[in-house]
């Protein structure tokens, strides 16, 4: 279980996905029940209209940052490196929302971490974040 106080990370990821799929968060749930995971590893997903959907409840650690689950939460969005303008207003809005109940965790893109070769999600996290006041 995960107490608000531990959050250190907010991570920005890609599903790694053709872009002209839009998958949702029960085929990523069945896609990491495939990789042996228990279950979808992010706490959000952003399909390809800017729906946000719930993977796993805040409260749980993730699967999603090698290393960093117990201090993280991380939102998907769907795709590979071509997203939506919808997507990116409503993960402007899941990073909003998360900064009000985690004022200190820092933004990140998953391939800013250490333990990863990844380069999800494949655009400038911190660029973004800077042209969005976040």
């Amino acid at each position: 279980m995960l107490l608000s106080s531990n959050i250190e990370l907010l991570v920005i990821h890609c599903s790694d996905t053709n872009n002209n799929i839009d998958l949702n968060a029960s085929d990523i749930h069945k896609m990491h029940l495939g990789f042996g995971w228990d279950g979808i590893g992010y706490h959000k997903i952003i399909c390809r209209s800017g729906k946000i959907e719930n993977g796993r409840p805040e409260y749980w650690i993730g699967a999603h940052v090698k290393g960093k689950n117990d201090v993280s939460l991380g939102v998907c969005l769907i795709g590979r490196d071509n997203f939506t303008k919808e997507q990116f207003i409503s993960l402007k809005k899941v990073i909003k929302s998360w900064k009000l109940s985690y004022p200190t965790a820092k933004i990140i893109g998953h391939c800013d971490t250490e333990k990863t070769k990844k380069t999800c999600p494949n655009f400038n996290v911190q660029n973004w974040c800077k042209v969005n006041n976040l």
